[in-house]
């Protein structure tokens, strides 16, 4: 019988469920929490598993973890390579755009004058984004250029990475909701509206989770997305344009169903953890 290693600073719900899914099925389990754990560089110091499920809350530290578990061979969910791409929405949608998907016109940009002159060139309304972060967190909606000079000034006062570097997208009008789609493996575990008065429909900022059906058009799209990325277990974030269309907005390597696993009849920690178990096994990669 396989061991896992379930990597989480904080016991969310979702870390609960997936502690409830690991006993129930009868699999040893420990929870390691990455503050108190020490990257030993030169090999060892986490003997005994068979496989990993990182759900660390801080990009940076899933990050280097995961590259630490790729040199100590121990399989990852997910590995590095998916939460390296999924992390930075740049190369998120620098993967989607080689792999051919639809996606909203993206540019990025490095200083805040290049910036305003692609959003002047894009047109108005434009989304400012960071390029690291989630729950909708630091998104701006931007209106017209004194909205934009505006905005642009207040992040060169900031300074920093996080500021440095404008990911500009264009606004996609939507019908007071997007769809969200966990992925695992090669199949669709669920898929939710999240609805919401707001432009920011992620459930974090208050979006309601209804379910959504399961269409081929949304399972397709949300497998090649999830393949783009390198696979494992994610989350595929897609908006309906006003023509019928869909595009992947982004892809998340650790995603949140605390909504989803309310709004639907899916065990969705007991599917993480089946994967998992099978990555383990060698049957998948992570």
């Amino acid at each position: 019988m396989a061991k896992i290693a379930l990597f989480c600073s904080r016991v969310r719900v979702e870390e609960k469920l997936l502690l409830v899914a690991l006993r129930e099925r009868g699999i040893e389990h420990e929870r390691l929490d990455p503050r108190q754990v020490a990257i030993d560089l030169g090999g060892g110091g986490l003997d005994g598993f068979d496989a990993a499920l990182v759900r660390c809350l801080s990009h940076s530290r899933a990050f280097y973890l995961t590259r630490w578990l790729d040199a100590l061979g121990l399989p990852a969910v997910s590995p590095h390579a998916v939460v390296a791409t999924c992390g930075d929405k740049m190369l998120t949608s620098a993967a989607l755009e080689a792999a051919g998907l639809p996606t909203p016109r993206t540019t990025v940009a490095f200083t805040p004058e290049t910036a305003l002159r692609v959003m002047e060139e894009m047109g108005y309304p434009v989304v400012l984004k960071p390029v690291t972060g989630s729950w909708g967190r630091l998104l701006a909606r931007v209106n017209d250029r004194e909205a934009a000079e505006a905005i642009l000034e207040h992040k060169a006062s900031l300074g920093g990475f996080l500021h440095s570097i404008f990911y500009i997208q264009d606004y996609v009008e939507k019908p007071g909701r997007d769809i969200r789609t966990m992925v695992i493996g090669d199949e669709v575990a669920y898929a939710i509206y999240r609805r919401s008065d707001h432009w920011i429909t992620n459930t974090a900022r208050g979006g309601e989770a209804e379910p959504c059906p399961l269409h081929p058009s949304i399972v397709d799209l949300s497998v090649a997305a999830a393949r783009a990325v390198g696979g494992g277990i994610v989350a595929v974030d897609l908006l309906e344009t006003v023509d019928g269309r869909l595009l992947v907005n982004e892809v998340n390597h650790t995603p949140e169903f605390h909504g989803a696993a309310q709004a639907t009849d899916t065990d969705i920690a007991g599917r993480i953890v089946d994967h998992v178990l099978r990555v383990a096994s060698g049957e998948h990669a992570g």
